[in-house]
C-alpha cells in the first residue's frame, strides 16, 4: 500500500482513537506522506519516534505491534518464558505510562502469568536490574532517552538485562512483520497477572550499586548539586547520595517529573543548556560539583569548579577520570591486580582510557556504538576474566554488572566519591584530568550533527554515506589518512600499503578513518534521530593544539559533508 492507501485503511478501522482520526482527516498531502510512507523500524535498541497517528510514527498501536512481536519472540526462544514474565517500566514523558500499562496488557493477552510494571517512572538501568532480579524473560523500557519532548520509545531488553543484540532484534523483526494489522491486537485479556511494583525493589537495587565504593570514607562536606532534567533520577539518585553521606543540594524547578521539561533549557546532559540552572544554582552556594542526569537517567552530564568557573566535562573525559580512579586505587589494595582484567569502549570513544589499560595490563575491547554491546562483552567473558570498566562516549558507563546497562546512578556515586579523593589531595577533577593529559598526551573530542529532516533528509543521509564509502581517494585539507574501516562492508584498507583486511564486529553502517598521528573521525547516520554524527579526536602535545586539530579535522570532513 502506499501512504494514502495506508491513512484510508487506518481510518477504516473501528479501533482508530477518534482524535487520532480527526489528525488523520485533517493532514495535508506532505503530512501524509510523512507520517504513513514507512513503518516505524525497530531496531536493535527497539523503536524510537515522533509521537503522533500513523505507521511512522509512535503511537498505541505501534507500542501493541512492538510488544506482540517481542513478546511472540521470547514464547519461542526464552525457557519458561510464559511463567517468569516481563518487567516493564517507564520514564516521564507524554503517554509513557500508557505505553506501559499497553505492553502489559499486550503480553498477559499472550498468556505471560506475570508481567511485573513499576507503578510510577523508574531509570532505565533499574529496568536492566530488575530483569535479573527477578529473573524474568525480558524486560521493556518505556522512554526515548535525552530525545526531544515530541519523541518517545521503546526499549527491549533479553533475559539478561541487556537491549537485545543484533541477532536477537532480527528475530524479533520477523514477528512483528508478520502482523498485518495493528488494530485486531489483543491487548484486554489476563490483566490480572500484571502485578504492580512499588517502592520494594529499590532498596535491592541501590544496594548492589553501593558496593561499587572504594573509599567509603573520604571527606564529604564540599556541596553538590544535581538535577534529573524533569526525568527519572528525581525518585532516588539525591537521597541514595545523601544516605551515602554527600553535601547534595537538588536544583529544585527541576526535580518534578514534567513531559515538557518546563524548567530545563535542554533534556539532554550533554548539551551546554542542561545546565543553565545547575550553573546559577551552583554559583550561589559555592557548589564544587554539578550532576545532570539524562530523561531516563541512564547517562550522566558533570561540572566541575577550577578556578572560579566550572568547566563541563565530556562523557570521554568523566569515563577517563573514572577508570584511571578505579585502577589506581585497586591497584593500592591488591599490587598484584588486575587478574586477566579487561575494559569495555566502543569505536568512536576516545582512545586515550585505551593508554590507561595498557599501563595497569588491562585488555581493551573495541566494540560498535551502544551499550548492549558493550553488555554483551561482559556476558561472554563471564567467569573468564575481570570486568573493570565499561563507557562510551556518550555519557554513559558501568561499574556494577548486576546491571547491563548504562547507570547514571552508579557514575553519580563514583564521580562524587573520586572527586572527594582528589580534594583531599589539594585537586579538582580538571586538575586530575591536566595530570592525565601529561602522562598519557592531550587527547580532545567533539561530535557534530547534521539534521536532514522528513523521508527527504533520510534519503540524503543514505546519500552522504554511499558517497564516502565509494571514494577511496577522499582529501581532507592536508591531513593524511593511513587507514579506514567500513562496518556495513566489513572490510578495512591500509591506504599506506594498499592491503585491505576483514573487520569482525556485527554489521553497522558506520565508517571510520584513522589520520598518522592517530587522530580518527567516524561518520554515523544516527539510529533515533534524523541526522548523521561526525565523532572526532585529535590527539597532540598540548590541550590547546589538540583542540585546533580536532576542530581543524571536523570542518575539513564537514566541507566535504556539504558540498554533496
Amino acid at each position: 500500500m502506499d501512504y494514502k492507501e495506508k491513512a484510508d485503511f487506518w481510518l477504516s478501522c473501528n479501533g482508530l482513537d477518534k482524535q487520532f482520526r480527526a489528525q488523520i482527516k485533517n493532514m495535508d498531502d506532505n503530512e501524509l506522506r510523512e507520517a504513513f510512507t514507512e513503518d516505524l523500524e525497530f531496531g536493535t535498541g527497539g523503536i524510537r519516534g515522533i509521537m503522533g497517528p500513523g505507521t511512522a510514527r509512535l503511537n498505541i498501536y505501534n507500542i501493541r505491534k512492538a510488544t506482540l512481536g517481542f513478546g511472540r519472540y521470547l514464547i519461542k526462544n526464552v525457557k519458561k518464558a510464559l511463567k517468569r514474565g516481563v518487567a516493564i517500566s517507564y520514564d516521564n514523558r507524554h503517554n509513557s505510562k500508557e505505553f506501559a500499562n499497553e505492553a502489559a496488557h499486550v503480553l498477559t493477552s499472550l498468556g505471560f502469568n506475570k508481567v511485573f510494571v513499576y507503578n510510577t517512572l523508574r531509570p532505565t538501568p533499574q529496568l536492566s536490574w530488575t530483569v535479573r532480579y527477578l529473573e524474568c524473560a525480558g524486560g521493556i523500557m518505556i522512554t526515548a532517552s535525552h530525545n526531544p519532548k515530541e519523541y518517545n520509545g521503546f526499549k527491549a531488553y533479553n533475559e539478561d538485562g541487556c537491549q537485545l543484540q543484533p541477532f536477537e532484534a532480527d528475530e524479533v523483526i520477523k514477528e512483528i512483520n508478520a502482523i498485518d494489522n495493528v488494530f485486531t491486537i489483543k491487548c484486554n485479556e489476563g490483566w490480572k497477572n500484571v502485578h504492580y511494583l512499588y517502592d520494594e525493589l529499590d532498596g535491592p537495587y541501590l544496594d548492589d550499586i553501593s558496593k561499587i565504593r572504594l573509599n567509603k570514607d573520604v571527606d564529604k562536606k564540599f556541596l553538590i548539586t544535581y538535577t534529573p532534567l524533569h526525568g527519572t533520577g528525581s525518585v532516588y539518585i539525591p537521597r541514595f547520595l545523601q544516605d551515602m553521606g554527600y553535601n547534595v543540594r537538588p536544583v529544585m524547578e527541576q526535580m518534578t517529573p514534567d513531559p515538557d521539561f518546563s524548567f530545563a533549557e535542554s533534556s539532554n546532559p550533554e548539551n551546554k543548556d542542561a545546565f543553565t540552572r545547575s550553573i546559577k544554582y551552583g554559583t550561589e552556594i559555592g557548589a564544587r560539583l554539578l550532576l545532570a542526569s539524562d530523561p531516563d537517567a541512564d547517562r550522566l552530564g558533570c561540572g566541575v569548579l577550577h578556578n572560579g568557573q566550572y568547566v563541563l566535562l565530556t562523557g570521554n573525559e568523566m569515563a577517563t577520570i573514572l577508570f584511571n580512579y578505579i585502577c589506581e586505587n585497586k591497584k593500592k589494595m591488591d599490587p598484584k591486580w588486575p587478574k586477566n582484567g579487561y575494559m569495555v569502549t566502543t569505536i568512536v570513544s576516545s582512545q586515550m582510557a585505551t593508554k590507561i589499560a595498557k599501563k595497569y595490563n588491562i585488555d581493551t575491547v573495541n566494540v560498535l556504538t551502544g551499550f548492549k554491546f558493550i553488555a554483551g562483552v561482559i556476558k561472554e567473558r563471564q567467569n573468564k576474566g575481570e570486568y573493570v570498566f565499561g563507557y562510551e562516549e556518550s555519557y554513559g558507563c558501568l561499574i556494577d554488572t548486576n546491571i547491563r546497562d548504562k547507570d547514571s546512578a552508579q557514575a553519580c556515586l563514583l564521580l562524587c566519591e573520586a572527586a572527594a579523593y582528589y580534594l583531599q589531595q589539594g585537586k579538582d577533577l580538571v586538575d586530575v584530568l591536566e595530570d592525565l593529559y601529561k602522562e598519557y598526551g592531550y587527547y580532545r573530542d567533539t561530535i557534530s550533527n547534521i539534521y536532514l529532516e522528513g523521508l527527504d533528509g533520510k534519503e540524503k543521509i543514505n546519500e552522504i554515506m554511499e558517497f564516502f564509502r565509494n571514494e577511496t581517494k577522499l582529501k581532507f585539507g592536508n591531513f593524511n589518512i593511513v587507514s579506514r574501516e567500513d562496518y556495513k562492508t566489513h572490510e578495512g584498507i591500509n591506504f599506506t600499503t594498499g592491503k585491505t583486511y576483514k573487520l569482525t564486529l556485527p554489521t553497522s553502517n558506520v565508517l571510520r578513518y584513522v589520520f598518522d598521528n592517530g587522530s580518527w573521525f567516524v561518520l554515523r547516520p544516527s539510529g533515533t534521530e534524523p541526522k548523521i554524527k561526525i565523532y572526532t579526536e585529535g590527539i597532540s602535545d598540548s590541550l590547546e593544539n589538540a583542540d585546533k586539530l580536532c576542530k581543524d579535522i571536523q570542518n575539513a570532513v564537514l566541507e566535504v559533508v556539504n558540498r554533496q
